[in-house]
């Protein structure tokens, strides 16, 4: 029998593993923040990849979906593989930001507890607005969202009302952890049940309001509803060939918008209500523009209060939906087609956003989803399902088939336009621990060598 005369050092081996599973567990929690954030698989592997390669992980492979991440690090002749299971989306708008900024700024050299800091001092951070804040962005937004589909004050009125109520409802059921579907649902009963009645308390209390509350327009007030984040990350996963992630967000969407529809059927049912169309509102030219242009920012703004979007960021995004959709309404007025409008109208929404993210600097995903938002086709999507319900299919297929395909165009758009200006678009799947440096990157590097500051450190500006 002879011994193996090779040299074994199981405590350097043990020291190893060690080190590298202390990297993975950094790894994997910057992951899962930013996709428990609510940001796409795309944005999230990225940001995996910068800090794994600040790290000194030699190779980082991972598979994302809606609520896992399975990542394999490997290092100095180790690996390990690690199973993250995340709670369902919570979109956080300003947390995808500071996570961006601690990937961006992750440098060679960096400690598995540094950047364990630097997360604890993200998850830390308090929200940028209290709840009533988030009540009146929703009210705001579903207002706006009301006069862009030709309701008149008083649908306005009793649109604001309704979804502030319902979003105080989703608010307060949250903290009893129930089930997603059923507080969207119970969301929804009470947005639809305040604007129906609300409707009567109107025509007592002004009785010189325009007669009748038009009643297809309360389902402007379960807009806030609509998984907007969701929907939009799941095309641009799909446009990636990223299936994983993008199949389950597209499901997990579109059971959100049943249960959100569902809901609304249910008070129509119960009121033996119509969801008829809605005629325009007849106003001259000039004032309708205005109008539209003062209803898209607001309504933008109102979404991105709701998504704890910084401010400036806010105002950002409020100017690109602005800009957008006024021009979108005025085409397909004129008679274009409105697919091609919405394509076009989201295009440029893609470009302004990834202009502005250079700028603040903030994630094009926090600036593009919330001026999408405006366009998404609720109404449609509402008279599909109240048509299928009711087993009228001819129906059904063509509110259902008008809704898909606006929500494709709105995709499109943003794809179009990721792939005009990310070169990781308009290439195959980079490896994720050599990512390509992005101009954000260099321009907190440029900061940081003119500040004298290393990136990532207390004293490097926070708006980086």
């Amino acid at each position: 029998m002879t011994q193996d005369s090779r040299p074994h050092h199981p405590t350097k081996r043990y020291l190893r593993d060690a080190a590298l599973a202390e990297k993975s567990d950094a790894v994997c929690r910057m992951g899962s923040m930013m996709l428990h954030a609510g940001t796409g698989s795309y944005r999230v592997k990225a940001a995996m990849g910068r800090v794994a390669e600040a790290l000194g992980i030699e190779q980082l492979e991972a598979q994302v979906s809606l609520t896992e991440i399975v990542a394999t690090t490997r290092a100095g002749g180790s690996f390990r593989t690690q199973v993250v299971e995340v709670p369902v989306p919570a979109v956080n708008a300003d947390r995808i930001a500071a996570l961006l900024r601690v990937s961006l700024r992750a440098e060679p050299g960096l400690r598995a507890a540094e950047l364990q800091n630097q997360l604890d001092q993200v998850e830390a951070k308090a929200q940028h607005y209290p709840a009533w804040a988030i009540v009146a962005g929703a009210a705001v937004a579903c207002s706006a969202f009301a006069f862009l589909n030709n309701g008149r004050w008083q649908e306005c009125l009793a649109a604001a009302v309704a979804a502030g109520c319902g979003k105080l409802v989703q608010l307060l059921l949250r903290g009893f952890r129930l089930n997603q579907l059923a507080m969207v649902a119970m969301a929804s009963i009470t947005a639809c049940l305040v604007y129906v009645l609300g409707a009567d308390l109107l025509q007592w209390a002004l009785p010189l309001a325009e007669q009748p509350l038009h009643e297809a327009a309360f389902t402007s007030a379960i807009l806030f509803l609509v998984p907007g984040f969701p929907l939009l990350t799941a095309a641009l996963d799909l446009a990636r060939f990223d299936f994983t992630s993008g199949a389950s967000r597209l499901l997990y969407a579109t059971m959100i918008t049943l249960a959100a529809a569902l809901g609304a059927w249910l008070v129509a049912w119960a009121f033996n209500l119509s969801p008829g169309e809605i005629e325009p509102l007849g106003l001259p030219a000039g004032t309708l523009l205005g109008l539209r242009a003062l209803a898209s920012f607001v309504g933008v703004f109102g979404f991105a209060i709701t998504f704890n979007t910084p401010i400036r960021a806010t105002v950002a995004t409020s100017v690109i939906g602005m800009l957008a959709n006024v021009p979108r309404l005025a085409a397909i007025d004129a008679g274009w087609n409105p697919l091609l409008c919405a394509t076009v109208a989201t295009l440029v929404i893609g470009l302004l956003a990834g202009w502005s993210s250079q700028r603040l600097p903030a994630p094009r995903i926090i600036l593009s989803v919330p001026a999408v938002l405006i366009m998404v086709p609720g109404v449609s999507t509402y008279r599909a399902l109240v048509a299928m319900i009711n087993r009228q299919p001819i129906d059904a297929l063509t509110y259902a088939s008008v809704a898909l395909g606006i929500v494709v165009a709105l995709a499109a758009g943003l794809a179009i336009a990721r792939m005009l200006t990310d070169p990781a678009w308009i290439s195959a799947n980079p490896s994720w621990t050599q990512m390509p440096r992005t101009h954000a990157q260099k321009l907190l590097q440029e900061r940081a060598a003119s500040s004298g500051h290393r990136p990532g450190s207390p004293a490097d500006p926070d708006g980086g």
